[in-house]
């Protein structure tokens, strides 16, 4: 395995990586780049506008240090975009590409390899878990940790695109398949 960073990504020709369709093929029913963006954009905001909610809601923003926690939450959860993405890559047994596209707030890792349906979802959901769910816990635990909540609840709303993604393996590849991508999108096929 080996990460690599993908640099700016704007259009499909500029992933470094390609390969030719495996010949049963399906690709997955997903939106374009720019719908997609948009999807994990607006599921961000829901996200995080929920579970702050429920931040506000629990903890107690007059206890001492509160804001002090809600400002570093926020910090700390912003600065997890790089780390989300690495999380990913570690996933891939083969050469994984870290892309960015500022300008529609998208990050993203590509890999051409072939995955199983479990570890489709395995490496689409490990930093959700690992930064955004246990984090969260950790706060539903102890309510006056809003720190953790608040970081939590923002990471899990970046997450919304992976969760598109799971979505999409969940409902539209047969047991049994294997998953790959080409370009911007995911194909499924089974033996």
């Amino acid at each position: 395995m080996r990460i690599h960073n993908g640099g700016k990504y704007e259009t499909e020709k500029d992933l470094k990586a390609t390969r030719e369709h495996h010949p049963k093929a399906v690709a997955f029913k997903e939106p374009d780049h720019d719908k997609f963006a948009i999807i994990a954009n607006v599921g961000c905001i829901l996200v995080v506008l929920l579970l702050g909610l429920v931040v506000y809601l629990l903890g107690d923003p007059n206890a001492d240090g509160a804001n002090s926690q809600l400002e570093i939450g926020i910090i700390c959860g912003c600065l997890t975009i790089i780390p989300h993405e690495f999380l990913h890559a570690i996933c891939f047994r083969e050469d994984a590409y870290i892309y960015s596209n500022p300008s529609k707030m998208l990050f993203f890792v590509h890999g051409t390899e072939d995955m199983s349906k479990n570890r489709f979802i395995f490496m689409s959901l490990l930093p959700n878990i690992v930064f955004g769910l246990i984090p969260y816990i950790v706060f539903l635990i102890n309510p006056n940790l809003m720190f953790w909540g608040v970081f939590g609840a923002l990471c899990l709303g970046m997450g919304f695109g992976d969760y598109c993604n799971v979505f999409f393996a969940t409902t539209q590849m047969p047991k049994g398949s294997k998953t790959y991508l080409s370009g911007f999108h995911s194909y499924w096929y089974k033996d």
